[in-house]
């Protein structure tokens, strides 16, 4: 045993320099802009700057150890409660154990808590983090239902979308971007390995050739939740006006005092990251109860993988909300204050096109695709899909703050078009797509090009709460059309290569059926 547990952990050992050299790469490009930015047409104080350096460092760490960490542990605890509860067969046992596990991983994701704490002088914290779990864990259910009933995904997604945007035109207006940036902001770094790993546990029970395909698609549906929940709450509200929680910067003075508010913050995030993960270990360890035996070296290496999701969380936490908040305010109010404050339109699309690579969650979307899709849709392909959309959808972010426009007059023509495409790609590039829309839109979105967004709203005298809010619901918005018209595009050229050689018969012929 001894033996089995040093080669794990060695195994282990040897990947963690891979996975931190992929997260350098993917760090690299947004932190390079924005010293190139700070040296330019926005300077910061020496200590901000610091504080930006360190956090890149962390955000570099924490993505390293949080992949891992998902791959070893998140995934398979989700695979193993998702397919575990489904063998029950009483779906009196199932539906109420999949809304509290909707309702736990909302709770416990670190970007809601970041959000709420921004709206506390608003709404009761816990009154919008708790309706935003319930929205999720009933809609946990309705994936579940979809993936077991077999049901259409793409006439699900129609019914609650036209529901949504006819809803909007009866809550207030403060609330309506809030809305949609709930729904980006549940589906972070904690929720969707998990979310995803249950869809596909829950698809392995089938033996159908759709299945896997169906795995797909939990995390779009669960998106739908906290925007309902929360148009709602701007129904029972009904407030004039949303206020922001003032975000005071510290004054850092040199290297000592850099490193004593760094170290001051750890608790913080070490108890916030551990109410995050107790909930899914505990229903994980339930679950052995019940469910089929492990080995006491699978159980060892999800302990062990936990450990690397702890402790690669904390640290990417800390980097961001240390190191990028400050910086992305900073950035958005100078730019803004700029006679040529357009600039960030085009600035703000090249941070977009880099920032979601640095996110985790997608990294995890992105390896599952390809070994479902058996390498049919490559990982470089459906990150560079990715990348495109969520530049596409900071330019237009930015660009609805400089003029003022209500969010409804980009979402509404952008979800339409989305749908539409659902009728034309195979339904799995419909499942991924959509489920790309919130995994996009994680804690570098949250932790950046938010408070990018807000420091140039205010620069430009914008409304906060109507014009402020709103770039998380772009950025989970575009990558729903430009990830299906690269299933058009590969759609196309699956044709071209069956009627050449009609005798191949592989996964291909699965995906574009």
């Amino acid at each position: 045993m001894n033996r089995k547990r040093a080669g794990l952990l060695y195994a282990d050992k040897t990947i963690i320099s891979e996975k931190i050299k992929e997260a350098f790469s993917s760090v690299l490009p947004i932190t390079a802009i924005v010293l190139l930015l700070s040296f330019t047409i926005a300077p910061v104080d020496s200590g901000t700057f610091l504080a930006f350096i360190l956090g890149a460092f962390c955000v570099t760490v924490g993505t390293g150890l949080f992949t891992l960490g998902a791959d070893t542990a998140m995934t398979p605890i989700g695979e193993y409660v998702g397919s575990s509860v489904v063998k029950t067969k009483k779906m009196w046992v199932i539906i109420p154990i999949y809304f509290l596990v909707g309702v736990l991983i909302t709770i416990s994701e670190p970007d809601l808590m970041v959000l709420a704490g921004q709206l506390k002088q608003t709404i009761g914290e816990w009154v919008l983090i708790i309706s935003i779990g319930v929205g999720v864990g009933v809609f946990l259910v309705i994936a579940f239902l979809r993936i077991v009933l077999r049901l259409s995904l793409k006439y699900l997604l129609i019914i609650f979308y036209i529901a949504i945007f006819v809803l909007s035109f009866f809550v207030p207006d403060t609330f309506v971007p809030l809305a949609f940036d709930s729904g980006g902001v549940t589906t972070g770094p904690m929720s969707v390995p998990f979310i995803i790993a249950i869809g596909t546990g829950v698809a392995s029970i089938r033996s159908d050739k759709n299945a896997e395909a169906d795995g797909f698609g939990l995390t779009a549906l669960c998106s739908v939740g906290p925007i309902l929940s929360v148009m709602i709450l701007g129904i029972i509200f009904n407030p004039e006006n949303i206020i922001i929680t003032s975000d005071v910067l510290p004054e850092i003075g040199n290297s000592k005092g850099l490193f004593y508010e760094f170290i001051s913050l750890f608790p913080e995030y070490l108890l916030d990251v551990a109410i995050a993960l107790l909930p899914i270990v505990a229903l994980f360890f339930i679950s052995l109860l019940f469910g089929e035996k492990q080995s006491k070296t699978q159980i060892l290496k999800i302990v062990v993988g936990v450990g690397y999701t702890y402790v690669g969380l904390v640290i990417f936490l800390l980097g961001v909300n240390f190191g990028f908040l400050p910086v992305g305010k900073i950035i958005g109010n100078a730019i803004g204050s700029l006679s040529y404050n357009y600039i960030i339109i085009p600035i703000g699309m090249v941070i977009g096109f880099f920032v979601v690579a640095a996110e985790p969650a997608v990294h995890v979307l992105t390896k599952q695709v390809y070994e479902i899709t058996e390498g049919a849709i490559p990982k470089k392909m459906l990150s560079v899909s990715l990348m495109i959309g969520t530049a596409v959808s900071v330019g237009l972010a930015m660009t609805r703050i400089l003029c003022g426009v209500p969010i409804l007059y980009f979402l509404i023509p952008g979800y339409a078009i989305a749908l539409i495409l659902t009728f034309i790609v195979p339904d799995i590039f419909t499942a991924i797509a959509f489920d790309s829309g919130g995994v996009a839109s994680g804690a570098m979105t949250t932790g950046f090009l938010m408070p990018l967004a807000l420091g140039l709203c205010r620069a430009v005298g914008g409304n906060v709460a109507t014009e402020g809010f709103g770039v998380v619901a772009f950025v989970a918005m575009t990558p729903l059309i430009t990830i299906q018209i690269l299933g058009v595009i590969y759609k196309i050229k699956l044709n071209k290569l069956h009627k050449s050689q009609p005798e191949d018969q592989s996964i291909d012929d699965e995906i574009i059926s």
